[in-house]
């Protein structure tokens, strides 16, 4: 123990980092760690620019996009052949292959790391979400969520080989370090499966605390998996072997979306990101306690720890960024510019042994675009909800994080005349507030336009306003620029 902390290495920046320590998820606690280099990727897949892009950690740098579809509308034709909403991530254990899921084209997108060519698209059920290869290397386990199943992949064919029935709509695989189980949480029903990856059967069950799980995750010890609730802003953790009793199960926040861990000289920590409220939670996988809350920017979703533990990064869905916390002090030390409305993320060690790794990649161009807004209670200065209108051409994707609404109550996303929200309201998109009072609301079409009044077009501000009999009543939220 003495030896390990006097041990350290002078990483960037002149701050005295400790020394490797432990494996890091998703590898065994056994695994050695792998000091953050130039040689290491992180990935992030983004869904409105269909693109996955690539990012140094070593610098901190944005290399390029893997551009694996076109935004809107050529993404519309009945000719299309690119991806379309470029969503969920795995990587192989030898790091050398990425699996890229595509939701609204139903599809994995097998991606060579060292030279980010496609290798194979292999086309699958109604809306696949996460896919992540077997400790093994020799499968892929991909949860179509469209559907009640889980496909399992050849990794050395990239052919389906077989299915496995599972509770209708499962959310995330993510496999037991030791390779014998997978865990599959679901998104429609409020249970997890445990499966035996050697039988391919379901030999374990645990009750989620509500249906819609959107990601899942087991510690290097091999001792507990913890699991996400978006619609309630929980968090759960059951013991790893069976029985696979719950351990715990606490309340995140509004739009907890995904939970990683890093292991450091202070222990394990898992860093639970939480879209309503911007931050990272950071707490002990030994008694539970909360070390940290971070601030990181809008609407945080995918996490993963660096090779060695010393970073977490963090992709920003409603920021268009890339955040790099580092774990001994739990603050955000850089933040990247990366591709339209990230989801997962990976973090790859040693992913390009030799060259540049830059060959493929195409720069950011119009996904760069981004404007932002915000939402907030009329009379007050509060900013409840986040807004982000991405670029698509002639017109945006607008996604709203909505929070502070009543849990279960119908409201409307709409544009008003007026800053006030006053006068006639023209309705944008209708949605129910989760059991926490959230919601992720799209549309589409020119709305920055009519927001900033471009090119003669009379201004207008967005709103949101209760939903009574189908149309806009009383304004909730309104604009505050």
């Amino acid at each position: 123990m003495k030896n390990l902390l006097l041990a350290s290495t002078c990483l960037g920046g002149g701050l005295l980092m400790a020394a490797a320590w432990a494996g890091q998820a998703p590898d065994s606690a056994a695994s050695g760690d792998v000091p953050v280099s130039s040689r290491d990727r992180v990935y992030a897949a983004e869904q409105f620019s269909n693109t996955v892009s690539v990012t140094d950690p070593g610098t901190n740098t944005l290399l390029g996009v893997i551009r694996l579809g076109d935004p809107q509308p050529g993404n519309l034709s009945p000719l299309y052949r690119g991806q379309v909403l470029v969503h969920g991530m795995g990587f192989s254990p030898d790091h050398r292959t990425l699996a890229v899921v595509s939701i609204g084209s139903n599809s994995v997108t097998f991606v060579d790391t060292a030279t980010n060519a496609v290798k194979h698209t292999t086309y699958l059920g109604r809306s696949p979400h996460e896919a992540f290869f077997t400790p093994d290397g020799r499968e892929v386990w991909v949860t179509v969520r469209g559907d009640d199943y889980v496909s399992v992949i050849d990794a050395a064919t990239f052919a389906e080989k077989r299915r496995i029935a599972v509770p209708a709509g499962p959310g995330m695989t993510i496999f037991s370090p030791d390779g014998e189980y997978g865990y599959v949480c679901s998104s429609f029903n409020p249970e997890t499966v445990v499966i035996s990856t050697a039988h391919h059967e379901i030999v374990g069950r645990v009750r989620q605390d509500s249906p819609f799980c959107p990601n899942i995750a087991a510690t290097p010890d091999g001792r507990q998996v913890w699991l996400t609730l978006k619609d309630v802003g929980r968090t759960m953790v059951f013991d790893a072997r069976p029985p696979f009793g719950v351990i715990r199960s606490f309340e995140t926040g509004p739009i907890t979306n995904h939970v990683n861990f890093a292991a450091t000289p202070g222990g394990t920590f898992a860093y639970v990101t939480v879209g309503g409220s911007n931050l990272v939670r950071v707490l002990r996988t030994d008694d539970f306690s909360e070390v940290a809350t971070i601030p990181v920017g809008k609407l945080p979703h995918g996490v993963w720890p660096s090779g060695d533990g010393t970073r977490v990064y963090v992709g920003l869905e409603n920021a268009d960024a890339l955040a790099v916390i580092e774990t001994a002090t739990n603050t955000v030390v850089a933040e990247v510019p990366i591709g339209q409305a990230p989801q997962a993320l990976v973090y790859v060690s040693n992913a390009v042994p030799q060259g540049d790794g830059r060959q493929g990649l195409q720069p950011l161009g119009l996904a760069a675009n981004t404007t932002q807004l915000s939402l907030g209670t009329p009379g007050t200065e509060d900013a409840l909800t986040s807004v982000s209108l991405f670029d698509q051409g002639l017109t945006q994707v607008l996604q709203a994080s909505v929070t502070g609404l009543q849990p279960g109550r119908p409201y409307m996303l709409a544009l008003s005349g007026m800053p006030d929200g006053s006068g006639a309201l023209q309705p944008l998109a209708a949605f129910t507030a989760n059991p926490a009072g959230a919601a992720i609301v799209d549309a589409v079409g020119p709305i920055r336009q009519v927001v900033q009044g471009d090119a003669g077009t009379a201004r207008r501000y967005l709103v949101i306003a209760t939903r009574e009999a189908g149309q806009p009543g009383v304004v909730q939220q309104m604009q505050r620029r």
